[in-house]
């Protein structure tokens, strides 16, 4: 996946933030909204399989969305954005 500049800083950004804020290894949480289609929520899931990761779900007023929220034990700032980026080829995620 070829990275543009802006996701490029931000994820350079969260690196170095998580590098001093958090002891590794170390619980993260992830927020996403999928629309509400099942295979979305399940290509998400697949990407944690392996993982200690509790996932809760939550579908919107409407039913149009659906919130993911992913607790998982990550080994580094590195892990943890390589998760974000294996999510993002999710067609229509949203990363929160």
């Amino acid at each position: 996946m070829k990275k543009n500049g802006s996701s490029k800083d931000f994820y350079d950004r969260l690196r170095t933030q998580l590098e001093a804020d958090t002891a590794w290894p170390s619980p993260y949480m992830y927020k996403f909204i999928v629309p509400s289609i099942l295979e979305k929520v399940a290509e998400i899931r697949a990407i944690f399989d392996g993982t200690d990761a509790f996932v809760q779900t939550r579908d919107s007023s409407k039913g149009n969305y659906t919130s993911v929220s992913i607790r998982v034990t990550m080994n580094s700032p590195d892990a943890v954005i390589e998760k974000y980026l294996e999510v993002s080829k999710v067609e229509g995620v949203i990363s929160l």
